[in-house]
């Protein structure tokens, strides 16, 4: 660490810890309510979980894109933030606009829009408390004493990703018409923008970590993430199949939808070949693990299982079931949340000065949880192709088919326990690690080493 005001994304990923661990409380409950347990339906409803657990996800998410643009601003643009006091009101603001989001989520005031229920006079105080966070952001990067790519695209994909909430909140009667509008939210988000924000902070971690020469990084890593990011823009169209838009969308949606795992599966092979041929012994091996965990699981989440069941032909039959479940968990946990959980493994001994990134909790926490995410996604597989098989081919009853597919949920449960054990694990190294200190002195244990020269290969690379 090399700025004070870096010690600020501390504070984030904290947030980060405490939002994941209530999202997955959540989950259990739709998890026991899906296997034929609702003993909670009184108090928390199946719909009242199912909004609080994916709007905790966003939220969790946001948070961790914050920080780690606390942490890599100021370093990559070689100055302190620039209103660190903003970011601390910002933060806190944010928060309470989450907490009354949830509460009245509780209280049954929302929205009845799918992914974006936030009622509509929070969403005023979202676009403030993001406008806040991107002039903090962008005033640091206009005065920092250098400007690099990796500093410039997470910049962007941060500026957009506020922009891109506006058409969220365009007033309209007209159930199609909002639905067109929703998903430059959602989709655009989460298979446009996010992207670049992801393939920034991926980029600033394969080069602390693999000591490759920045230039090779930048220009490779942003070919590919640039290449998902254009055919995710015109992906939005396998959202548009069946809400009432014009028919040209099945050819658009499904030709663009084909096209975005090629750039995943370029992103995964690209991060392995840098990590290889870094020539870089880090001793933060679980961050490094984390950063290239998230360009491999992105691929068969985000690229392998969206491309199995957005192709029109398929889509028909599949669109709505808990393929789509499948699909969410698995792109979400390696596009996203793995790499939030890349950058807090890499920053909190620089954060803190404790070293216990090689601990046995740290690579526990790493292998449990991905094994229990794979494992839930075989689940929810088996789960949705029955209901697909039952309910769309042969025509059974829907609450039917829900009682005959109960019996997969007890193997989901039992999954989301392993994954739980993992993500408890790396919030009990989280906590102790402690509170953040000072600058972290060079040549002590937990701060980044000096990059030695690289051999010939792999300055070609």
């Amino acid at each position: 660490m090399r700025y004070e005001s870096q010690r600020i994304a501390w504070w984030f990923f904290a947030t980060c810890m405490l939002l994941f661990s209530l999202q997955i409380v959540y989950g259990f409950i739709m998890g026991f309510a899906h296997a034929g347990y609702d003993v909670l339906h009184d108090v928390i409803p199946f719909h009242t979980a199912r909004a609080t657990h994916t709007n905790l996800l966003v939220m969790w998410l946001l948070v961790g894109f914050m920080g780690a643009a606390y942490y890599i601003v100021p370093e990559e643009c070689e100055r302190e933030l620039m209103w660190p006091w903003l970011a601390k009101v910002q933060l806190g603001a944010f928060v309470a606009v989450g907490v009354t989001a949830i509460a009245g989520y509780h209280a049954n005031w929302w929205e009845g829009r799918k992914f974006l229920e936030i009622p509509r006079p929070l969403d005023f105080l979202v676009v403030v408390d993001v406008l806040a966070f991107i002039a903090n952001i962008g005033a640091t990067v206009w005065r920092g004493r250098r400007m690099t790519t990796t500093a410039m695209v997470l910049f962007f994909g941060l500026l957009m990703a506020a922009l891109l909430y506006l058409p969220g909140m365009i007033p309209t009667t007209n159930q199609t018409v909002d639905s067109y509008w929703r998903w430059w939210v959602v989709h655009l988000w989460v298979e446009g923008v996010w992207e670049l924000i992801m393939g920034a902070i991926l980029s600033f971690l394969l080069i602390k970590l693999t000591g490759v020469d920045r230039e090779v990084i930048e220009k490779w890593l942003y070919i590919i993430v640039g290449f998902t990011f254009l055919s995710g823009i015109l992906g939005t169209g396998h959202h548009y199949y069946y809400i009432g838009t014009p028919r040209y969308w099945l050819m658009v949606g499904g030709i663009f939808s084909a096209l975005e795992p090629v750039a995943f599966l370029g992103m995964a092979i690209y991060a392995i070949a840098m990590a290889r041929r870094g020539g870089r012994a880090h001793p933060n091996r679980m961050a490094l693990q984390w950063s290239v965990g998230c360009a491999v699981l992105s691929f068969v989440g985000a690229g392998f299982l969206g491309f199995a069941h957005t192709l029109p032909q398929v889509n028909m039959y599949t669109h709505g079931t808990l393929v789509t479940a499948m699909h969410g968990h698995m792109a979400f946990w390696g596009a996203y949340a793995m790499i939030v959980l890349a950058m807090i493994a890499y920053t909190l001994p620089m954060l803190t000065g404790r070293s216990l990134h090689d601990s046995t909790a740290s690579s526990f926490a790493f292998w449990t949880s991905n094994i229990g995410m794979i494992a839930m996604t075989l689940a929810f597989a088996v789960a949705g192709v029955t209901q697909v098989v039952l309910e769309r081919r042969l025509g059974m009853d829907f609450l039917t088919v829900q009682r005959e597919i109960e019996v997969h949920f007890w193997g989901l449960i039992l999954a989301a326990s392993l994954f739980t054990l993992g993500i408890g694990a790396f919030v009990w190294v989280f906590i102790r690690s402690g509170m953040p200190v000072g600058r972290v002195e060079p040549g002590s244990p937990s701060a980044e080493p000096a990059a030695p020269p690289l051999d010939a290969e792999a300055q070609h690379a």
